[in-house]
């Protein structure tokens, strides 16, 4: 029998809560002994059942430890006339009540090693969930790129490095149909703290503000974005300036990366 099959028997349930058969107790500290992974999962079983039994545990109140002490007290009543009367039991029936009692504890026993498991799964479930979740996002992104980079209007437009950053490198995308711009940062340097990567079509010789760029996202880099477009101008080149964070109305940082269209 495999780890896996020991551990999701039950037996170490029955055995914990001690309604197991002297066999079936047997077998499960063989498995114990012989497999770390089993005796673990027996010690957590163990701990639950006590863990349990401890926040449940209910404290007598003030007035009932009056009381016994009034009487363990009370002068010229010896302790013996307080007891109560002893009733006998066949014994059949003492098996029968403690038989129950053992059912009775087992039945709660198991079912909260077992919801406890379920807590556990529930929690993988939901950790499961979440990066179906991140998956299905980062698929969808790379969709909506791919759209872009297939779109039968699209014009790229490679951007090289310049002295300032010469191994930086990014892409546009020009929409010959509408104007709009796209650009793909992902090979940009990563930008200092405090300082923000700037677009700037270049019009007649003038640079004209085409956006901030995003470079991480998430912790993740961030690929194509859409950018100011330009409509029917016509744009000579473009270019990428790093510029203080929220950028400039014209460019006054290093320019890191150039390309004609």
């Amino acid at each position: 029998m495999e780890i896996k099959d020991i551990i999701s028997s039950g037996l170490l349930e029955l055995h914990a809560t001690g309604i197991a058969s002297e066999t079936e107790s047997a077998q499960v500290r063989e498995w114990a002994a012989q497999y770390p992974e089993v005796k673990e999962e027996l010690d957590g079983i163990e701990q639950t059942m006590e863990m349990y039994i401890m926040s449940h545990a209910i404290e007598p109140s003030q007035e009932l430890k009056q009381i016994v002490l009034k009487n363990l007290e009370a002068p010229g009543k010896p302790v013996a006339a307080l007891a109560a009367p002893v009733v006998s039991m066949n014994s059949r029936w003492k098996y029968v009540a403690a038989a129950s009692l053992l059912l009775l504890l087992g039945s709660v026993a198991l079912n909260l090693v077992y919801f406890d498991k379920y807590q556990k799964a529930d929690i993988a479930f939901d950790q499961t969930q979440k990066q179906l979740l991140a998956s299905n996002q980062q698929l969808d992104a790379m969709s909506k790129d791919m759209d872009v980079v297939q779109n039968k209007y699209s014009l790229p437009v490679s951007l090289d490095g310049l002295p300032a950053a010469p191994d930086a490198a990014a892409k546009i995308f020009w929409m010959k149909n509408s104007g709009e711009v796209y650009i793909d940062p992902s090979n940009l340097p990563e930008a200092p703290t405090g300082m923000q990567y700037q677009l700037w079509g270049i019009v007649d010789g003038k640079p004209v503000d085409a956006g901030l760029i995003i470079t991480t996202k998430n912790e993740n880099k961030f690929r194509i974005q859409k950018m100011k477009g330009f409509g029917k101008v016509k744009v000579q080149a473009f270019a990428v300036t790093l510029e203080t964070a929220g950028g400039n109305a014209t460019p006054k940082g290093e320019m890191y990366v150039m390309g004609k269209m």
